[in-house]
């Protein structure tokens, strides 16, 4: 059943990006806000044809930056559809074909590793997000874990940006919990949810084998308040907001271990 289940379901993720091109293609949005809610649309109607029942606890920033641990590519997914936001991607997105077309039609803004002039670029885009009142979202990790451990080392970059824009910055954490059916069936959160070294297609086929999954984003009841080393200091202020992303994970109903 798993095999008919990823067949139907990726014949319907087509269906959608399809559609989504289309609307696209007719409604040209302009603007970041608009590009940002026909985004969170998208997002909504494709975690939901692929079984993903998603939610959120603790209330959802609506402006500044919202940092989360990262685990899988549907993470994206899971931020837009809760509410409208822009991300904060690396370059290699916007190279993918189809993705990378719609990420940039849906105002997400690119980082080049290690390039000191797309440093200015990010800070430039982030700063228009803010003043459009859009939460900015990213992954200090820069990478997706495999849950190993519940966040990766941070990369200061846009942390040390967000603190310079004076801009608030919300932990959140999210976790991923597997069905009866998908348990008893051997899947595991490991290998057919979180990305590890999986392709792009690899991983999709998998999440559409899934039976149902749940998904919820875990705010922190206020923003970070770095301290004075902190923001003197850009590897300080990433430790800190390390902290506060696992501070959110401990109040979170984190999946048992045996089970990842």
């Amino acid at each position: 059943m798993s095999f008919f289940r990823s067949v139907w379901r990726a014949v319907v993720c087509v269906s959608l990006f399809v559609y989504a091109t289309v609307e696209l293609l007719v409604t040209r949005p302009h603007t970041r806000p608009e590009r940002a809610a026909w985004l969170s649309r998208f997002c909504a109607r494709m975690l939901r044809m692929v079984g993903v029942h998603y939610g959120t606890i603790g209330t959802i920033p609506t402006h500044g930056a919202v940092i989360s641990n990262h685990l899988t590519f549907f993470d994206i997914l899971l931020h837009s559809a809760v509410h409208p936001c822009v991300f904060v991607s690396k370059i290699e997105l916007r190279k993918t074909p189809l993705l990378g077309w719609m990420s940039f039609m849906s105002g997400t803004v690119y980082v080049v590793r290690g390039g000191g002039g797309s440093a200015a670029a990010a800070a430039e885009g982030m700063a228009k997000g803010f003043r459009d009142g859009l939460p900015i979202v990213f992954f200090p990790e820069g990478t997706t874990g495999v849950g190993d451990e519940k966040a990766m080392p941070f990369r200061s970059g846009l942390i040390a940006q967000t603190i310079d824009a004076k801009a608030p910055m919300t932990a959140s954490f999210i976790t991923y919990t597997l069905s009866a059916q998908d348990l008893a069936a051997g899947k595991t959160l490991r290998d057919d949810v979180h990305w590890g070294k999986q392709t792009l297609l690899q991983q999709i086929w998998r999440f559409c084998s899934l039976h149902d999954l749940d998904a919820t984003v875990h705010y922190a009841d206020a923003p970070i308040v770095f301290s004075e080393a902190a923001i003197a200091n850009r590897k300080t202020a990433a430790n800190e907001a390390r902290a506060a992303v696992l501070a959110v994970s401990s109040t979170a109903k984190v999946p048992d271990s045996s089970l990842i």
